[in-house]
């Protein structure tokens, strides 16, 4: 259970990173004269992208004080995982499309972090698996 509180937090560091890069990129790349981050369409893009990413985190640090305090944090850990590889996967993609056509390229770091985000939802238990186990624990009760 601790061990999805770690893939958790890995996979909120890699949608980090990837929205850092989005941002930087969105304030240098010109297009139709001015910076693409001026365009209210990427200002979405960021925006929801900033907002996923502390959600997961603040999931994922609240399952681990929960561990910490030696409370119950299976279901917490359970959904941590599940929701914060969810959310890599998803800000990943859209600082891939941030990047345009050269968010495909090996030139920009966004291509690996995508492709890092996609582990977070199968080792440690798939997203499936968690979606089950929470499912399960909801039941219980």
């Amino acid at each position: 259970d601790g061990g999805r509180i770690g893939v958790a937090a890995q996979a909120v560091g890699i949608a980090q990173a990837a929205y850092e890069e989005a941002v930087e990129f969105a304030k240098t790349r010109v297009q139709f004269g001015q910076p693409i981050a001026n365009f209210q369409a990427i200002q979405f893009k960021l925006a929801d992208m900033a907002t996923m990413i502390e959600a997961a985190r603040l999931l994922y640090l609240k399952a681990a004080w929960l561990k910490q305090e030696g409370k119950p944090y299976y279901q917490l850990s359970a959904m941590a995982k599940l929701f914060a590889s969810d959310i890599a996967m998803k800000v990943t993609r859209e600082a891939i499309q941030v990047h345009g056509g050269y968010g495909f390229t090996e030139e920009y770091p966004v291509e690996r972090h995508y492709r890092d985000a996609k582990i977070t939802e199968i080792y440690e238990g798939t997203s499936e698996a968690q979606r089950l186990t929470i499912a399960r624990n909801l039941l219980k009760g």
